[in-house]
């Protein structure tokens, strides 16, 4: 089995269920001590590089599980959720795990909380009263989350830093192979150019990536290839630095609300000691910007788009975060990524280029998360509307850029 195995299950949860739950049943039986007599696989919104759902085994038993699927994966140990725990992160334990590449595969008991995922979508969505209660449990998390930072910051060489498991989720998706599979070439490759279909027609991805772009009223003197080149800059794994433990994919599908008053996480695949910023990146783009990766169809409903292209391609669009997506920012802004600055910054660790570190993760997430030509999965103007977002998140002077100049004068 192999990784291209996982991957073909995920795929096939939406389209084939039942012949995913076969396929997969098989596996386990053939690859784990688990006497599974059956698999009930729940395919989510939220699950865009992961499966979950429920195992029976022969005594009538029944658990949760998850794997995570990252094809071109170049890192060798996942799953580190004995180091959270001991670093005081309440985190759900497995009580079966497989880290072998290929073979990824976390058990529990059964949850019965919501994730956070569910139930913000739900308070968007005026279908939940939740708000307050969400807001104090998240604002609770964050300040344990900063206490557990500081008590775990130290330096970390530029060879312990390239093993961390993080990395897989930013620079090993530029260089493994997923951007080239997605979006061709390398900048000063030869290649197969990819086709992708945005609103007017059809494009060649070489022409959308050499494009510079005006994006709500504001210009940026930047293309897609210049930020692809400095996010494999600014994100090679091997440098020394600053490093906190963390969970390295806290979005809110990895989370859940227990009992409604606080939250506990789970799936700690790319878990391990890496940079705070990079920790920061998933739920800071996850859990706000994202909710058109997750439901395409209901937010191109939702959201007008506009394209006009020349010498610089003009993009009009309304896309708008909901105040729930706001209080995630706020909180995890306010109550960890300032103080943690802060603190670097007292010790002379603060590297001077952090913002443009940052930013080259957040970039990766629209970017690189889902593959945006995929016509099965995004309409032209939902394609459009995640380029739009990469340049944002990579580039210079959008709405992430004045929120980190508050950041930065409150330093």
């Amino acid at each position: 089995m192999s990784e291209d195995f996982l991957q073909k299950v995920q795929t096939l949860q939406f389209t084939d269920k039942a012949q995913a739950e076969s396929l997969l049943l098989g596996f386990v039986r053939e690859s784990f001590s688990l006497k599974a007599t059956k698999l009930e696989l729940r395919p989510l919104a939220v699950s865009l590089n992961s499966f979950n759902g429920f195992m029976t085994l022969e005594d009538g038993k029944r658990l949760f599980f998850k794997t995570h699927t990252e094809p071109d994966s170049v890192i060798g140990e996942y799953y580190h959720a004995a180091m959270l725990a001991e670093a005081g992160y309440p985190v759900i334990q497995p009580i079966f795990s497989s880290k072998e590449a290929g073979k990824q595969f976390l058990v529990y008991e059964v949850i019965d909380d919501p994730s956070v995922f569910d139930v913000a979508w739900a308070i968007e969505n005026g279908q939940s009263d939740d708000f307050e209660a969400l807001t104090q449990a998240q604002n609770a998390a964050d300040d344990q989350l900063l206490t557990i930072y500081q008590r775990t910051l130290t330096e970390q060489s530029a060879e312990d830093a390239n093993r961390a498991p993080v990395h897989q989720l930013f620079y090993h998706r530029v260089m493994g192979g997923r951007l080239e599979r997605f979006y061709g070439a390398l900048p000063g490759q030869t290649g197969d150019d990819v086709p992708i279909a945005l609103p007017g027609g059809e494009f060649s991805m070489r022409e959308v990536r050499r494009a510079k772009w005006e994006i709500n009223g504001q210009k940026y003197d930047v293309t897609l290839d210049d930020l692809i080149e400095k996010a494999i800059r600014l994100l090679n794994p091997a440098q020394a630095g600053p490093s906190i433990i963390g969970h390295g994919d806290a979005h809110n599908g990895n989370v859940f609300f227990r009992n409604h008053d606080h939250l506990l996480y789970f799936d700690p695949a790319f878990a391990g000691r890496h940079h705070p910023l990079l920790d920061l990146t998933k739920p800071l783009f996850h859990n706000v910007f994202a909710m058109w990766l997750y439901f395409p169809l209901v937010k191109h409903d939702l959201t007008s788009i506009t394209l006009k292209t020349g010498d610089v391609w003009c993009v009009e669009h309304d896309y708008a975060i909901h105040p729930v997506r706001e209080m995630f920012l706020r909180s995890k802004v306010e109550r960890v990524l300032i103080p943690i600055l802060r603190d670097l910054k007292r010790r002379g660790w603060l590297r001077v280029d952090w913002r443009d570190f940052l930013k080259a993760s957040l970039f990766c997430c629209p970017f690189l998360t889902m593959n945006l030509t995929d016509a099965n999965k995004f309409t032209p103007k939902i394609s459009l509307l995640g380029l739009s977002m990469a340049v944002e998140m990579g580039a210079t002077r959008s709405k992430i850029d004045r929120l980190l100049d508050e950041v930065e004068k409150s330093l």
